[in-house]
């Protein structure tokens, strides 16, 4: 099964507010961009990937992620997390009707493209979701083929999700279960393996492949 997918992304100063702390405050912004540049890098070198929307809300801020082959647009007036969620669906959908959406978090440095191909064998075309390693938030939600993404992230995300009827992806999942919102998180995905860009960032020797 091959996927479209959405990226929300706050300005860079303005992401990660828990995360401050684990680099110097100038070097924080860098940080953001370098955990959404492994993201995204993993994404698109999944052969099932077709497209990837990064909503942002300010495109010049993170100008340089189109690097990677994915489409920048402007947030929605609605500056939610959910509304930019939305907002990237129904651009897919404008082009592919029954295209399938996904919603993807912007801070999974060490995903790895065989996790991302994983969920999607299991979800095999139902509406489901990946609850991260706490399971209580959620890093991805895939809609079925033509049908809405209903996003609903935020605090317990995972629960809701579930009950809005989407799947719980059972699969171990390690590198797509792995967001980083605190040092904590950080530190866990650093014995994973991040991607060159995190790895560039904070001095570690040995970036992992996606």
């Amino acid at each position: 099964m091959d996927v479209d997918l959405v990226v929300p992304m706050k300005h860079p100063r303005d992401g990660k507010s828990r995360l401050r702390g684990a680099v110097e405050a100038d070097r924080h912004p860098g940080l953001v961009l370098a955990l959404a540049a492994d993201t995204l890098a993993a994404v698109v070198s999944s052969a099932h990937v077709r497209r990837v929307v990064l909503v942002a809300a300010d495109p010049s801020a993170v100008a340089e992620l189109g690097e990677l082959g994915v489409e920048i647009v402007a947030e929605p007036p609605e500056k939610t997390l959910n509304a930019a969620f939305r907002h990237g669906e129904a651009l897919l959908k404008a082009a592919d009707p029954g295209a399938v959406v996904g919603a993807l978090q912007a801070d999974l440095p060490a995903l790895r493209a065989g996790d991302l191909t994983a969920a999607l064998a299991e979800a095999d075309g139902r509406r489901a979701f990946v609850a991260d390693r706490q399971g209580t938030g959620t890093t991805l939600l895939l809609a079925a083929p033509g049908l809405p993404l209903d996003p609903r992230f935020g605090p317990g995300s995972a629960r809701r999700h579930a009950e809005s009827g989407a799947a719980a992806l059972t699969g171990a999942l390690p590198t797509l279960r792995s967001d980083v919102d605190t040092p904590d998180d950080l530190a866990h995905t650093l014995a994973l393996g991040v991607g060159k860009h995190t790895a560039a960032r904070l001095g570690e020797p040995s970036p992992a492949p996606y």
